[in-house]
């Protein structure tokens, strides 16, 4: 059953009030920066939900407009329209001082970002929301998240989809009926903070070195393909022309020194720069510049990236490089068992923990999914039931529950649950449509069926969190170690080179990994998902972190898992995505370490400057 009447009501709460500007983009292709805005609207609303303006129109890129099949902008059709010079200070005025809209508003971001960069400006927006987002945090009774399910559960019409005016229009139903949800639940808005940037550059692939590291300069050895190279001091030659050089020649220059650094160049051994310093520390190798001109004329061939290893056969998943807990053995996930089963009595139930001590918060959520049921760490529309553990009545989404009419229970309940009939306001709220998607623990996994599709894992965390989390990923090869920095992706660097592994970031507490499974390198075996905290808290302060696994934007979960063991840590192993023969398994690890990110990224191979 849908969660609001056919006509919601605009929010009363002050938290709720902004003016809006509600966007929609089609494009030439899905990367922004290379790709190409086609059409655009944009609806303005103020803080009651009052239409205030309203625009709209073609643009001309000056490009291919790519999938026409799906948004039916031809060439010819464009021609004769504006660029985006030509609109860029009436869209600047439309989207100034209102919170940008969008559904899955990541992308529309930073299309328009790139936009204005290239017409030598910066996006005017501060805040933004993501329609997408906030109905995860609401979790309405549908099957998927996409704008047309969305829009048929709020009662909103939908003309025509991939026409930028239409979608934008039916938008603003979305935000009305979502506002709504989410005041009734009593939920913060998944504001994200992006001040307008002046130094926002059009998207400039970095272009990563095509070969692997070999290692470390063998004394009397040659210079080979893949090594990474650092310069520090005065040089001879221009540094700009010893760095184009050695960059013609195959190698990988870098800018800091570390453990993975092959060799370093100084004409001073002496100098005391901090390179040299983490040089000596680290044992790499030292040679002057002469030496290493009369290297580079004979540079050896190295192994290209992206081709197969020979004879390396796939094989699960391996231990981070570092010493941890163990974790438990893997076990396959099967689909979610029926509500009827005896073993499982609360499958398809999302069960919702509150109070406790962190261990017994813990073992309760656990004792939940044991018996079928999967653990949220938000209130939602998806949650059917609530433990409440001492200390757990005073939280304040106790008083929402009750307006709800939730089931409400203590530990006991978990011992031998029953299953109360709920009140009517209940089951307007959670709906009657069970959650579909497997629930794993730590260590099972799931063979993921479908890798033609773009697999995303998410991570979302309390709301109540008081510092934050960055979710981070590395591609890493069979023995566990990244081809180069760019297989690293975490929010200075968040997509990589050739696009195959990015991270969005949807709300404070709400980051995802998407990786294009099938257009990774062959030689990648894994890629790993993680979160950090920065600073002196712990997993302990964030407490559960649920993961997701979704085929498409918008799709329902195909599973989830809640990751809540880790105290004292820093930094987690969320999941991995791993090759199994010819095709890829998900598996949910929730390992944990003390040490902090920087540490996590030098085992998986990563130079991280000091």
């Amino acid at each position: 059953m849908a969660l609001l009447s056919s006509s919601p009501k605009w929010p009363t709460l002050p938290d709720y009030f902004h003016d809006w500007a509600l966007v929609d983009v089609e494009t030439s292709g899905l990367r922004p920066g290379r790709d190409r805005v086609l059409s655009l609207a944009i609806l303005t609303l103020d803080a009651q939900g009052n239409q205030t303006g309203e625009f709209s129109t073609l643009l001309n890129p000056g490009c291919d407009p790519g999938p026409v099949h799906v948004h039916g902008l031809t060439a010819d059709r464009l021609a004769g329209a504006p660029t985006f010079e030509d609109i860029a200070p009436q869209v600047g005025t439309l989207l100034s001082s209102r919170v940008l809209v969008a559904h899955n508003a990541q992308f529309d971001y930073d299309f328009l970002a790139h936009e204005f960069a290239h017409v030598r400006s910066w996006v005017p927006v501060s805040r933004r929301l993501c329609t997408l987002a906030l109905n995860r945090l609401v979790g309405p009774a549908t099957p998927d998240l996409k704008l047309g399910t969305l829009a048929a559960h709020y009662g909103v019409h939908q003309e025509k989809a991939h026409d930028a005016q239409d979608d934008v229009r039916v938008l603003s139903g979305i935000l009305r009926g979502s506002l709504s949800a989410a005041e009734r639940l009593g939920l913060a808005l998944p504001l994200l903070e992006c001040p307008p940037r002046q130094d926002y550059r059009p998207y400039v692939p970095k272009t990563p070195c095509a070969y692997r590291n070999p290692g470390r300069l063998q004394s009397g050895g040659p210079l080979v393909q893949g090594m990474k190279v650092a310069i520090t001091g005065d040089t001879r030659v221009a540094r700009e022309e010893l760095v184009a050089r050695s960059v013609a020649a195959g190698l990988n220059m870098m800018t800091s020194v570390s453990g993975q650094t092959s060799v370093v160049v100084s004409n001073d051994p002496g100098a005391g720069s901090a390179k040299l310093k983490r040089a000596a520390n680290e044992g790499v190798p030292l040679v002057d510049e002469p030496t290493y001109l009369r290297l580079l004329e004979a540079v050896e061939p190295g192994q290209a990236k992206g081709a197969a290893r020979p004879g390396t056969a796939a094989r699960t998943p391996a231990a981070p490089p570092a010493s941890a807990p163990a974790v438990p053995a893997q076990r396959t996930a099967t689909p979610t068992a029926s509500a009827d089963r005896v073993d499982q009595p609360l499958a398809g139930r999302r069960v919702l923990v509150l109070g406790g001590t962190h261990d017994e918060a813990v073992e309760a959520r656990a004792r939940a999914v044991a018996l079928g049921a999967s653990a949220a760490v938000n209130l939602s529309a998806s949650v059917s039931d609530v433990v409440v553990l001492p200390g757990g009545e005073a939280d304040r989404r106790m008083s929402r529950i009750a307006t709800l009419g939730l089931r409400v229970h203590d530990a006991d309940w978990l011992v031998a649950p029953t299953t109360p009939a709920m009140s009517s306001s209940a089951r307007n709220a959670a709906g009657s449509r069970p959650d579909p998607a497997a629930v794993l623990v730590r260590g099972a996994v799931l063979d993921l069926t479908d890798t033609g599709t773009a697999w995303t894992v998410a991570a979302v965390w309390r709301q109540q969190a008081m510092c934050d989390v960055d979710v981070v990923a590395f591609a890493v090869d069979a023995r566990e170690q990244v081809a180069g920095d760019e297989d690293f992706v975490f929010y200075g660097a968040p997509e990589h080179p050739d696009g195959t592994v990015r991270l969005t970031v949807d709300g404070p507490t709400e980051q995802a990994v998407t990786a294009d499974l099938e257009r990774l390198p062959l030689e990648v075996h894994r890629v790993v998902v993680a979160a950090a905290i920065d600073g002196a808290a712990t997993f302990a302060d964030v407490g559960a972190i649920e993961i997701t696994a979704t085929c498409g934007i918008g799709a329902a979960p195909t599973a989830r898992a809640t990751l809540d063991a880790a105290t004292t840590e820093r930094t987690m192993i969320l999941a991995e995505l791993y090759r199994r023969g010819d095709g890829w398994r998900l598996r949910a690890v929730g390992q944990g370490y003390d040490h902090g990110l920087a540490d996590l990224a030098r085992g998986y191979g990563v130079d991280v400057a000091e």
